[in-house]
């Protein structure tokens, strides 16, 4: 079984509901996989969205899980439950009914076309840095960078703990 730590976001209503229901409902999704373990999950956040036009506040979140999944399955099951909340891919940091970002997968650092990880953005996002802290405390990217000292160094960015 594999750490993975998966970051968590939603800034607008969809079929499964409010933004906080649905990061309740996809991580409900996750925790019945049969090769997915939810380990523990961060508070959640409010922040406000970075991306083009006006955009509602986010709800932000992160999730330890264990997993069996190699990296491309999960990001596979990751977008299919995406899928499920109606997310819609057309404009690059846009509203989003659901977004499951794979932010750390045990200590592997991936980079293909499809995906990277740990995800390329991390140490510039409070809204990833804080939830992720929640969890762990003394958690250290795979190149040994301090979450904490990620967290310390980077702007607020309008980032309340719910």
């Amino acid at each position: 079984m594999q750490p993975v730590y998966i970051g968590l976001g939603s800034n607008l209503t969809g079929a499964m509901g409010e933004p906080v229901e649905q990061l309740k409902q996809a991580l409900e999704t996750l925790a019945t996989h049969s090769q997915i373990t939810l380990v523990n999950l961060s508070s959640n956040y409010r922040t406000k969205a970075i991306g083009p036009g006006a955009q509602p506040d986010y709800i932000n979140a992160a999730a330890l899980i264990e997993t069996q999944l190699d990296p491309l399955d999960l990001l596979d099951q990751l977008q299919f439950i995406e899928q499920q909340h109606d997310r819609e891919r057309g404009i690059r940091w846009g509203a989003r009914t659901l977004d499951l970002d794979m932010l750390m997968y045990g200590n592997l650092t991936i980079n293909t076309p499809r995906l990277t990880i740990p995800h390329p953005r991390i140490a510039d996002r409070a809204f990833v840095l804080a939830p992720l802290l929640d969890l762990n405390p003394d958690l250290s990217l795979p190149d040994g960078q301090s979450v904490a000292k990620l967290l310390a160094n980077c702007p607020e960015q309008g980032i309340f703990r719910l």
